[in-house]
């Protein structure tokens, strides 16, 4: 089986393509000074780019990990999740609240999708 990795660095890939399953690497917002809604939007906005980049679409994600930095802004994250993943399709996720990488960012996600076919 081959591995794919795109756009790789030397401490990670931002995308990793194997046996037709896409992983994403964790995906941060735009702009960490914005608020929570905002930072949810941009970074789902990223991983819209990143699925499309790999062959993928919101439809064939099948897992989510998403790590916020405190469950405060848990309801104001989910609204935004709500209204960006088609009805339908669901992903199985996880959601935890994490000390996150830099001190502005408040939310983390990362992603487990198929390729389409």
């Amino acid at each position: 089986m081959t591995i794919e990795r795109l756009e790789t660095g030397a401490r990670m890939s931002r995308i990793v393509k194997h046996n037709g399953t896409i992983y994403l690497c964790g995906q941060v917002c735009k702009d960490a000074e914005q608020g929570i809604t905002e930072q949810t939007q941009t970074m789902l906005d990223k991983v819209d780019a990143l699925l499309e980049q790999a062959g993928s679409d919101r439809e064939h994600i099948l897992s989510a990990t998403i790590y916020v930095k405190d469950m405060s802004y848990f309801a104001e994250m989910n609204a935004v999740w709500d209204a960006w993943v088609p009805e339908g399709h669901a992903p199985a996720r996880a959601c935890v609240a994490a000390k996150m990488a830099r001190e502005a960012l408040l939310v983390e996600i990362s992603v487990v999708a198929a390729e389409k076919d």
